[in-house]
């Protein structure tokens, strides 16, 4: 059904609109800095109680949602690879709950908790990009996984690199690095509603009969009994 593709477009969507709206509201409130003074843990020049521009998370429940759609899209159409889906379900459901944790913990006084997991919700959406990737190539979903396909392992890649250069960067303590570390979180995040966004199409196949799978245990699934 058509319509089922609005949650994966509606899912990059609040992302990329949330945080920009976000970012508008703090900064007309003077609770952060323009973008040309960005960097994390860098405090304004006309407002030295509150910390620079940081990265907003939001959009949690979409994304757990999203997870468990595509995960019952799986078990439906190519239940052979009903593992390996289930591995990037705990790692998407993993990294909501770390944003989760890292939105709702405000850095100035929880910066432990918001750290950790924004952290861990870095790590785990690298990991399920690259399953839910992994699964594009192995599942016949739209026949469109010729384009889709290459399409998210470019994605895919700028993703952990951006990571992974983000992580560097972060732990230095010059102005630049720390600049140059948020530059890369927001890399990370439009990269990411991209990705999402591509979901749309297999989307377009999804039927709420889809779900019923989550709820049924499977004949291959249930044990033997030999009488």
């Amino acid at each position: 059904m058509v319509l089922w593709s609005l949650l994966p477009i509606s899912l990059s969507l609040v992302s990329l609109i949330g945080t920009w709206v976000t970012y508008g509201l703090a900064y007309s409130y003077d609770h952060v800095c323009s973008l040309n003074n960005w960097a994390p843990g860098n405090h304004c020049r006309d407002n030295t109680s509150i910390a620079c521009c940081q990265m907003h998370y939001n959009n949690h429940f979409l994304v757990m949602v999203f997870c468990i759609f595509h995960h019952a899209h799986i078990l439906e159409r190519n239940s052979v690879h009903s593992m390996l889906s289930r591995i990037a379900l705990v790692f998407g459901g993993v990294a909501a709950v770390g944003a989760f944790v890292a939105g709702n913990c405000n850095p100035e006084y929880l910066k432990l908790a918001h750290y950790l997991g924004a952290a861990v919700s870095f790590l785990c959406i690298c990991f399920y990009s690259l399953l839910l990737t992994v699964l594009t190539r192995k599942c016949v979903l739209t026949q469109m996984e010729w384009f889709l396909y290459p399409a998210r392992v470019t994605s895919t890649v700028v993703q952990i690199i951006v990571t992974i250069g983000y992580t560097i960067l972060f732990v230095q303590e010059e102005y630049l690095y720390k600049h140059s570390a948020a530059v890369f979180e927001w890399i990370m995040s439009v990269n990411l509603e991209l990705f999402e966004l591509s979901f749309a199409v297999e989307f377009c196949f999804f039927s709420s009969s889809m779900l019923s799978t989550l709820l049924v245990k499977r004949d291959e699934e249930k044990p033997i009994l030999l009488a």
